[in-house]
């Protein structure tokens, strides 16, 4: 490990006990010193706060293996484009990071720990400054989806169908930031739940969450017409095409999203792996998918889908929590694993996955926010 990386890993072990404090402080100093940037910024900061704090995380933590760390942050300086972040910013927001670290790392901020801190960020933010540069020679900064579709599965999730205005280069198991103008400057990630098709238009499968202000607008107050607007495809939960691999697939809820979208792809070139979706929820109602996978499934010897609820005991399958389940059907460690719900689910499939001695190399997953 670099002296850098050192002195960042162990001044974070000082400043994490105070985290929500640290991204209050931030932004405070940032809108004080520089108030014509708070309208960049949505009304509520909850969201916006905890995003600050998982990168700082992921920063701190990728410093020791730049190879994971790139990608991010390279993802992440594209993604800024849609806030209109110009490079000027970069300087504005280094400086309030130094300024809030400094605040709650009391004595063990020391000149050479402020120098680790401002050498690392500047790297960071060099990073996201030449991919947003790059992104810019032939991306908008964002795309307007029209809404073509919509339909209720059940009270809280809905299946939600729209057409951008230019072509959208993703991969199947990627997901999106989505906005709606009924919650202007608030971006939610949105899983994309199907393959390429030739007429451009892409699903999003979006569950109501309790106090989601843009999952419930989505949900329930968005019409066929209404416009959306879509950062660019972000994500690393995509298939290695030279992987020979079985595949297992869990997913919780409406993560079952990205997992459909890869199955769907596989449909048009796999024949040899075989793959086995486990798909989870608290009750029947909640499999609000199930027909369209069990659909391929009927169509594909190779691809087997197992229903599981946790909540509903006249349900006639698979009982208990979607982890239990896949872990007791059989032996995965020579599969690659793709695993999407909430975060709880996640951490769970990982627990699994390490107690079955599946190596977590070749589990892919994406973690972001679902309000």
């Amino acid at each position: 490990m670099s002296r850098d990386a050192q002195l960042i890993k162990e001044s974070w072990v000082a400043v994490e006990p105070h985290a929500e404090k640290v991204a209050k402080f931030f932004y405070a100093h940032v809108f004080h010193g520089h108030p014509e940037i708070r309208d960049m910024f949505p009304v509520v900061m909850d969201v916006q706060r905890s995003r600050l704090l998982r990168a700082l995380v992921r920063i701190v933590q990728g410093f020791e293996n730049p190879e994971f760390l790139m990608p991010y942050l390279n993802q992440l300086g594209k993604d800024h484009r849609k806030f209109a972040v110009a490079p000027a910013h970069y300087d504005v927001v280094g400086a309030s990071l130094i300024a809030a670290l400094k605040e709650f790392s009391g004595e063990t901020f020391t000149p050479e720990v402020e120098q680790a801190w401002a050498r690392a960020y500047g790297i960071a933010a060099r990073m996201m400054i030449d991919a947003a540069e790059n992104a810019a020679v032939d991306e908008p900064p964002w795309w307007t989806a029209q809404v073509v579709g919509h339909e209720s599965r059940g009270t809280e999730i809905a299946v939600i169908t729209v057409r951008l205005d230019q072509p959208y280069p993703y991969l199947p198991g990627q997901f999106v930031a989505v906005e709606s103008a009924r919650r202007p400057r608030l971006w939610r990630a949105m899983s994309i739940a199907n393959a390429p098709r030739p007429d451009g238009s892409l699903e999003l499968h979006v569950k109501a969450v309790p106090g989601g202000w843009v999952s419930r607008a989505l949900v329930h107050h968005t019409d066929v017409g209404d416009s959306l607007r879509f950062g660019p495809p972000m994500g690393s939960m995509v298939p290695n095409p030279s992987s020979t691999r079985n595949v297992l697939c869990v997913a919780g809820s409406t993560g079952l999203a990205p997992i459909r979208a890869i199955v769907e792809d596989m449909t048009r070139w796999n024949s040899t792996r075989n793959v086995h979706v486990f798909f989870g929820a608290r009750s029947k109602a909640g499999l609000y998918d199930l027909e369209a996978m069990e659909k391929l499934a009927a169509e594909h010897s190779w691809l087997t889908v197992v229903p599981a609820v946790s909540d509903d005991t006249g349900f006639i399958g698979e009982l208990g929590n979607v982890t239990d389940v896949f872990a007791a059907h059989g032996s995965w460690d020579n599969h690659d694993v793709f695993a999407a719900g909430s975060a709880e689910m996640i951490r769970a499939t990982l627990a699994k996955c390490h107690e079955l001695r599946i190596p977590l190399s070749r589990v892919r997953y994406d973690s972001f926010s679902d309000l």
